[in-house]
C-alpha cells in the first residue's frame, strides 16, 4: 500500500523560507512522477511543482518559478519542496501527490492525474 507523509508546513512571516517534506513508502520510490500541489478555502487544488520520476526534469506553475524549487532524494525517499521569498500569498494547504503509472515520460499538472496523496501540511505566511 503506498502512503504518503508530508511535513514541514508552519507559521513564517514573508520573505522567510521553508522547506516541505514528502515520503512515500510502500513501492519503488524511483519510478514515478511526484508534485506539490496547493489549496485554500473555497478554491480548487493548484499545481505547484512536479519532478520527473529520474529527476531529469522539473515543472513549476509561474507564480512559484524562481522561488520554489522540487527536489527529490532516492535513499530517503523524499521529495522536498523548498520554497523561499515567501508571500502571503502562498498561504493554503500543500499537498503531495505522486503516480500510479510507471516512468510517465511529462509529470502532469493537472491533480486528477495523481492517484496517490498526502493529508496536507498547512502553510501560513503572514505579512
Amino acid at each position: 500500500q503506498v502512503q504518503v507523509d508530508e511535513s514541514g508546513g508552519g507559521l513564517v512571516q514573508a520573505g522567510d523560507s521553508l522547506r516541505l517534506s514528502c515520503t512515500i513508502s510502500g513501492r519503488t520510490f524511483s519510478s514515478y512522477n511526484t508534485a506539490w500541489f496547493r489549496q485554500t478555502p473555497g478554491n480548487e487544488r493548484e499545481f505547484v511543482a512536479a519532478i520527473k520520476w529520474n529527476g531529469a526534469a522539473t515543472v513549476y506553475a509561474d507564480s512559484v518559478k524562481g522561488r520554489f524549487a522540487i527536489s527529490k532524494d532516492g535513499p530517503k525517499h523524499t521529495v522536498y519542496l523548498q520554497m523561499n521569498s515567501l508571500k502571503p500569498e502562498d498561504t493554503a494547504v500543500y499537498y503531495c501527490a505522486t503516480e500510479a503509472t510507471r516512468q510517465r515520460n511529462n509529470p502532469p499538472r493537472l491533480p486528477k492525474d495523481y492517484d496517490y496523496w498526502g493529508q496536507g501540511t498547512q502553510v501560513t505566511v503572514s505579512s
